[in-house]
């Protein structure tokens, strides 16, 4: 445990390096912490801190900076981030507003990771909304040749279309009275249910209308799991211009391989999308993104009451962490009310 003495050079330290981005030293402690402390209770302090593993000396330079441990315990229980409303806050809030459009979840989610990486200066991610695997509608189109068109109609109005190819060339007389059955018996129901009832009224049901519902369900499955894996990342680029990696070509192809790739993203936010509020990962500490350098600040965002997706910040472990806080709380509110509109 830290004393009061220590804790406050530690704060300091941390928000000195977060602003200006140089190693800190005792004299530069000594005017910014406001504490009388000569330089040599101030040298013996900052040795404590980095036997303790809280900070580090670079190179041969005098000052310290700090570690992921030293940052994770100044998020823990040094800082304080404001909340902000959406009727009120910043300017830059109050304009992000009006920039998510609830026009098409997409488009929505996309906007989201722009506005986080514009509001950042770092890279935005937002996971596409989760769809309930429930249909209100569907219905079935004769394309000819043993092809047809199926379409669900989710809850929401979402709509997905496939082609099936089948074994018996069906007429559209034929395709019209599945689509009446299955919509008078199936409908509002979620895949899974309707999979588990064809299995018990097999027997009950014309062959080819449960040919055309298996069928049905298992397009719809296909469609759900292409949803899920749809992550969007904006502004990768500005990693670049970030002086802790920006010249480790090394650390840099990593990252790029890391946003390109986008398993190892999905499952941090979807790790995310359990935890309540805020979460931070700091250099690291996810097991998913493992640089020191790097750090993850991520939020779950709802639509009527519910998760369905979580978004983030991605950048350095120098940042500044109450306003990356405020960033993604409030384009997490954002995002949910908008697609809350639909």
């Amino acid at each position: 445990m830290l004393d009061d003495r220590a804790r406050s050079l530690l704060k300091t330290l941390v928000e000195r390096y977060i602003a200006d981005g140089q190693p800190v030293g005792s004299r530069t402690l000594s005017k910014a912490s406001g504490l009388e402390l000569s330089p040599a209770t101030i040298r013996n302090v900052m040795s404590d801190l980095e036997d303790a593993g809280l900070i580090i000396s670079p190179h041969t330079s005098a000052g310290r900076i700090p570690t992921a441990r030293g940052y994770r315990l100044f998020v823990d229980t040094m800082l304080t981030a404001r909340p902000l409303d959406l009727a009120g806050g910043a300017p830059e809030f109050a304009a992000a507003r009006g920039q998510l459009q609830p026009d098409q979840p997409q488009r929505v989610i996309a906007q989201a990771a722009q506005l986080l990486s514009n509001l950042s200066s770092f890279v935005g991610v937002v996971t596409a909304p989760r769809k309930a695997s429930v249909f209100r509608h569907v219905e079935f189109m004769r394309l000819g040749d043993k092809r047809v068109l199926v379409i669900l109609v989710a809850p929401d109005g979402d709509v997905q279309n496939r082609v099936l190819f089948t074994a018996h060339d069906y007429s559209q007389g034929e395709l019209i009275e599945a689509t009446n059955f299955l919509n008078a018996h199936y409908a509002n129901l979620s895949l899974e249910e309707v999979r588990e009832r064809l299995q018990g009224e097999v027997e009950v049901l014309r062959g080819e209308i449960g040919v055309l519902m298996h069928a049905a369900v298992q397009a719809g499955s296909e469609a759900l799991a292409e949803n899920e894996d749809q992550v969007i990342v904006s502004g990768e680029r500005n990693l670049l211009g970030v002086q802790d990696f920006g010249h480790d070509m090394g650390s840099l192809r990593k990252l790029f391989d890391l946003f390109e790739q986008k398993t190892q993203l999905m499952r941090l936010l979807d790790t995310s999308s359990r935890a309540e509020g805020v979460r931070i990962y700091i250099g690291g500490e996810s097991r998913v993104v493992p640089y020191e350098e790097l750090s993850v600040v991520s939020a779950p965002y709802e639509v009527d009451g519910h998760v369905v997706g979580t978004l983030g910040v991605i950048g350095p472990t120098r940042m500044a962490y109450d306003r990356m806080i405020q960033i993604v709380d409030i384009t997490s509110k954002l995002v949910g009310n908008a697609l809350s509109q639909r």
